[in-house]
């Protein structure tokens, strides 16, 4: 969420100084929340200043810049490993075990691939490529075919 401009601000607090309106006139009047217009004039009372508060930043990572490099050492080492793997590999390698969504969010600050599943079905092909006819003739990904989601001895039941 970004914060208003300076210039909304300002306009929010004038309103207010002129006097004859409510709160919630102003709010409706500029298009703001009166839970906003009450802050704003309760934040320049206290510091004379209607103007945002700096960002304060969010939470520390929770891999440091040496399990980074490690990170981007073992997806070069094994770029199939799974996000789990990444981890297990990671809490042997530095003896801090760290949760998947963690390595995933590392990852993605790295700028690096991340593997969800162990077996992913390969992606689409365009038609007349040569790869095309190979997905028919079996999978060449080495994971086991995927499982139909019906029986064929069985016929589906009318709904």
């Amino acid at each position: 969420m970004e914060a208003l401009s300076l210039d909304l601000r300002e306009r929010v607090a004038a309103a207010w100084d002129e006097g004859g309106r409510s709160q919630p006139e102003i709010a409706e009047d500029f298009g703001v929340s009166l839970s906003f217009v009450t802050k704003l004039l309760a934040r320049r009372r206290l510091t004379g200043s209607v103007a945002a508060k700096p960002h304060a930043g969010g939470f520390a990572s929770a891999v440091d810049a040496g399990a980074e490099a490690e990170l981007r050492t073992l997806v070069r080492e094994d770029p199939d490993a799974t996000l789990s793997e990444l981890g297990d590999a990671l809490a042997e390698r530095r003896g801090v075990r760290r949760s998947t969504p963690v390595i995933c969010r590392a990852l993605r600050r790295l700028g690096l691939p991340r593997k969800k599943r162990r077996c992913t079905p390969p992606s689409g092909t365009r038609r007349g490529s040569a790869a095309s006819g190979a997905r028919s003739a079996g999978s060449s990904s080495g994971c086991p075919p995927a499982r139909a989601s019906w029986s064929t001895s069985a016929p589906p039941r009318p709904r």
